[in-house]
């Protein structure tokens, strides 16, 4: 069973992201073990911290270096990704030489009542990513339009179209953990 560290993107105890991922979670219950990082508890990032990081950062750096690999489910404001995803991004990746991400397998998901999805959102989160070392999954991408009832209070997914899309996406994520999910040591023309 592989650790699954969680990067959520919505703070909505409503949020239609949260039911997605607990969607994906059940479906990949029998091979992935999903940590959901509480990153609504990170301070903004600012590297005068670093003397004396809050426990909150010391926490999902700590978490990230255990996990396997990283998923990342997010909405899609104003056509780009969210602030908090963007700000554990940048607590994960300093202090300089001490990435947490560095070499872990990655996939994104995202949920939108609306017919694209979070398309937008996730190419600019793509635009960043390679700095930060991960290894990202490319296909299949997951830009769900979600629509009432398609996943019920279970977390499972009612429509079977739908379900076989998220279970493709939970093979080939399963596969993709399975081939990159070894430490690796990776340069970055950026450092």
């Amino acid at each position: 069973m592989k650790n699954v560290a969680v990067l959520l993107g919505s703070l909505s105890e409503k949020s239609i992201n949260k039911t997605l991922v607990k969607a994906i979670e059940k479906l990949a219950e029998e091979h992935l073990r999903f940590d959901y990082l509480p990153i609504a508890d990170l301070p903004f990032y600012n590297n005068d911290l670093w003397d004396n990081p809050p426990a909150a950062v010391t926490d999902l750096k700590q978490r990230v270096e255990a996990a396997d690999a990283v998923l990342i489910v997010m909405p899609e404001f104003n056509r780009s990704f969210p602030a908090v995803i963007k700000n554990a991004l940048d607590w994960g990746s300093r202090p300089y030489g001490q990435n947490s991400w560095m070499g872990k397998p990655l996939a994104i998901a995202g949920a939108s009542p609306g017919g694209v999805g979070t398309a937008a959102g996730q190419s600019q989160l793509r635009a960043i990513l390679p700095p930060l070392g991960f290894v990202t999954m490319g296909q299949p991408e997951v830009y769900f339009q979600f629509k009432p009832g398609l996943i019920d209070e279970h977390f499972e997914v009612t429509d079977e179209q739908s379900r076989g899309f998220l279970e493709n996406f939970v093979d080939k994520y399963v596969e993709w953990i399975a081939k990159h999910g070894e430490q690796r040591s990776f340069s970055v023309a950026a450092e």
